[in-house]
């Protein structure tokens, strides 16, 4: 990506407020280089030659074709520096639900777009970035899950394009099984905590495969097929960061503790284990220096990350081979053992009050009593 001549640091900076500019101000203190790092990430706070350098400017997307020039400045053209975390307030709640906003030269990407019931945070985030939904040219869904693809639909109605696994397309064709495998889950929450999931048009519809890439501007996203969460989860690269959806597990920011979401009716740890094998040997292949899941943050410290993630499948393993064989003492009971045994293992990491709670908002343990029966049952048939 070239490195053009830097551009006069002056108030007219003021449309790159959207992106987040590095560590370092520029020598004029514009109001648009301030430090806004998500949580969780560590940024250097020196970029050695102090220069404010511009990237081709990302052009609004509109239906039909016609685009409007966005003129953007920032400090040197990484895909890290260009990357920014939308938090959605799901429920209400900070770090909970995250979509991560990333502009290029052809447009503005989004990994994740949150439930239905975050749209009007999801459109206030981009609009404090001085865009719409309808600047938003490419979704990219981990998977089909209400909390990361609820609002694919809404963007589609809008003009994105919405990339997917192949085998969740015909879901966000049409979401109707899905919705009511969800409502049967949920009862009388459901509209309160999901909101309403709009079709997608198939010709806005795009599936991915292992392997696949996706040019970005100049960078390509790179799809990594890495099921455990779901059969049909998705991982993506992009840069030295990877997105990993539900399959890298639920962590929240400041915290080192990381949580296995075990929502049915999908769970299968054999195929986690081999996801957690891919990401590893992309870590490697990559050079990652950052994960990025959807609950919730931007993390770098990948070896310890993993290992973490690896005692969470072996213990779910072993926790379910040893309660679960001739279990006769009813749901209730079942979801009282598996927040018992998930509150153990999150204090063994200090986590406790405000950060308890986010966890159980982001991954519900009753719900992973749900997803671990089933699991059970499905290796026992």
């Amino acid at each position: 990506m070239p490195n053009r001549s830097p551009p006069t640091p002056t108030t007219s900076c003021l449309p790159a407020v959207w992106l987040r500019p590095a560590a370092r101000r520029c020598s004029t203190r514009c109001a648009a280089c301030f430090n806004r790092a998500p949580m969780g990430q560590s940024i250097p706070t020196d970029w050695g030659d102090g220069r404010l350098n511009s990237f081709p400017a990302p052009q609004r997307h509109r239906r039909g074709g016609e685009r409007s020039p966005l003129s953007f400045h920032f400090f040197r053209p990484a895909m890290l520096d260009r990357l920014d975390t939308l938090d959605l307030h799901f429920q209400d709640r900070r770090h909970i639900i995250a979509a991560y906003l990333y502009p290029h030269a052809d447009g503005v990407a989004l990994i994740e777009t949150g439930p239905g019931s975050t749209v009007p945070m999801l459109q206030a985030r981009l609009a404090a970035r001085g865009l719409t939904p309808a600047d938003v040219s490419e979704v990219f869904l981990t998977h089909i899950h209400l909390d990361h693809a609820g609002a694919a639909g809404h963007l589609a109605r809008h003009g994105a394009t919405i990339y997917a696994h192949h085998v969740g397309l015909p879901h966000l064709s049409d979401p109707a099984r899905l919705l009511a495998s969800a409502r049967r889950i949920y009862g009388d929450d459901m509209d309160a905590l999901w909101g309403e999931m709009h079709p997608v048009p198939d010709d806005q519809l795009v599936a991915l495969n292992d392997g696949d890439t996706v040019p970005l501007g100049g960078e390509p996203l790179t799809a990594l097929d890495t099921p455990g969460h779901a059969s049909h989860h998705i991982s993506y690269v992009l840069g030295d960061v990877c997105f990993t959806g539900d399959v890298g597990g639920v962590r929240m920011p400041e915290e080192r503790h990381v949580e296995l979401p075990l929502a049915p009716p999908e769970i299968d740890l054999d195929a986690w284990r081999e996801s957690l094998a891919a990401l590893r040997a992309a870590a490697d292949r990559h050079g990652l220096t950052h994960l990025a899941p959807t609950h919730f943050g931007l993390y770098d410290d990948l070896p310890a990350h993993f290992e973490r993630l690896e005692a969470a499948i072996e213990t779910a393993d072993d926790w379910a081979a040893r309660k679960l064989p001739g279990w006769d003492d009813g749901d209730e009971a079942l979801q009282d053992a598996v927040t018992q045994w998930m509150r153990s293992r999150a204090s063994d990491y200090g986590v406790d009050g405000d950060a308890w709670d986010r966890y159980e908002r982001a991954n519900p343990s009753w719900m992973a009593a749900l997803g671990l029966r089933r699991y059970w049952t499905t290796q026992t048939a």
